[in-house]
């Protein structure tokens, strides 16, 4: 996890913008995220996939290929199905060889939908994975599409932890050294959620959406200082983890410096921006004296509560500013 000593490299400054990642993804990815059976085509299941939409060869079975999208992924539901079974016998011959000659990387049938003899013979040929789903078409779309949205986007990595509080998906970050995990630990020990400790992975779903999670290898793991490196599920079972989150907040440690100007009040509205999407980030100078925890719990529960439409500050400022004013009118008086 964390690189300490040797010739290990330090994590990324909490403050430096997180590096991207290129995202490789392959027919067999898509085979195992969507639970496809391989019907033809085994040989082709390293295909890669570059495109995360989606194309329905309509068209093309009934002869125009001027707009044929053989880059993406054809899906072929009952409609396509029924019409294929339509066509003569020379047709269907000529359009499905014409499909697999423009080489996508796989098709994929709808449940329900009888798969032709000549998709097989023509998947095993071209060495194009013909995948049958155990979804009805409009299901099969959708869910295709929301797993290569994700599989494909851009990436980055941010350093800190983030945890489900509450339904608030929040990043600790800070300084290395400064206990987040150890607060991690006690937010999880609460009843909250880890999903991802020290290297958070984070794309963009869409503008405003950002979710969180964490690479494969460090999954369920928290490191704490003179204890080691903790599996949360084994620690606190199955509620003590999830797999991502979308991000809420930024909840940063600073170490206290009395020469700091921290708001008192929080009016103040901080963000840092991932990819193109602002977050809400709040800064807590800590101390010993002071439950860290405790504080981010509270950080986090604020937040949900102004999202609801109660914002603490504004409505102390405004009740401040109300009782000034009475208080000058009876001066006048």
């Amino acid at each position: 996890m964390r690189g300490r000593s040797g010739n290990c490299p330090a994590a990324p400054s909490a403050h430096r913008k997180g590096f991207a990642m290129e995202q490789t993804l392959f027919v067999r990815d898509v085979i195992a995220g969507l639970k496809l059976d391989i019907l033809a085509g085994a040989q082709g299941i390293l295909r890669p996939v570059t495109n995360p939409n989606l194309s329905k060869p309509g068209l093309e079975l009934a002869g125009l290929f001027d707009f044929y999208e053989s880059d993406r992924i054809q899906i072929l539901g009952s409609k396509e199905g029924t019409f294929f079974h339509w066509l003569n016998e020379n047709d269907q011959l000529i359009r499905t060889r014409m499909l697999f000659e423009k080489e996508p990387p796989a098709f994929v049938f709808s449940k329900n939908v009888v798969v032709p003899d000549l998709f097989l013979q023509f998947g095993d040929a071209f060495g194009i994975p013909v995948l049958k789903s155990a979804y009805k078409t409009s299901s099969l779309y959708s869910e295709l599409f929301t797993f290569l949205q994700a599989a494909l986007a851009e990436r980055q990595t941010i350093h800190g932890v983030l945890l489900d509080i509450n339904g608030v998906g929040v990043v600790i970050s800070g300084e290395s050294g400064v206990g987040k995990s150890e607060v991690a630990l006690e937010l999880v020990r609460r009843g909250y959620m880890l999903v991802a400790d020290d290297i958070v992975e984070v794309y963009q779903k869409e503008k405003g959406v950002v979710i969180g999670s964490s690479p494969d290898l460090l999954k369920k793991y928290l490191e704490i200082r003179g204890i080691g490196i903790v599996n949360v599920v084994n620690l606190f079972g199955v509620r003590a983890y999830r797999e991502n989150k979308r991000i809420s907040m930024f909840v940063n440690l600073v170490k206290w410096d009395a020469f700091t100007d921290f708001d008192r009040l929080g009016l103040k509205e901080d963000a840092r921006f991932v990819f193109d999407t602002p977050i809400t980030s709040v800064s807590i100078p800590i101390t010993e004296a002071r439950n860290t925890a405790t504080l981010v719990e509270a950080a986090a529960y604020d937040f949900k509560a102004k999202q609801l439409g109660y914002h603490s500050a504004k409505q102390f400022d405004a009740d401040l500013n109300a009782k000034i004013l009475e208080n000058a009118k009876k001066r006048e008086e």
